[in-house]
């Protein structure tokens, strides 16, 4: 992903937001992520990518996730469609 290619697509959080937010803030655990622009708090789709940027900023890597924004989106529709994961916050 670029950094401003939204993360959380409910509340249009790019990553960029998230790394800044990451950096500035270094929480603890991923879950205070949505105190960035409330990631993560609308359908829940990106939590497992947040859990995963979260994970990558504690391992002094920079945050990233290795997907097209294209496909990011197709993954979160066929999510609301039957309400499993197609694609993995690993890939």
């Amino acid at each position: 992903m670029d950094p401003d290619d939204q993360v959380c697509l409910c509340y249009r959080v790019s990553l960029r937001k998230i790394r800044n937010y990451l950096k500035r803030e270094d929480p603890p655990v991923a879950s205070l992520i949505s105190e960035c622009l409330d990631a993560g708090t609308g359908c829940q789709w990106c939590v497992p990518f947040l859990t995963r940027l979260h994970q990558m900023h504690v391992e002094g890597e920079e945050p990233d996730l290795n997907i097209s924004p294209q496909r990011y989106a197709e993954s979160r529709l066929a999510f609301h469609k039957t309400g499993e994961r197609d694609i993995d916050a690993d890939e």
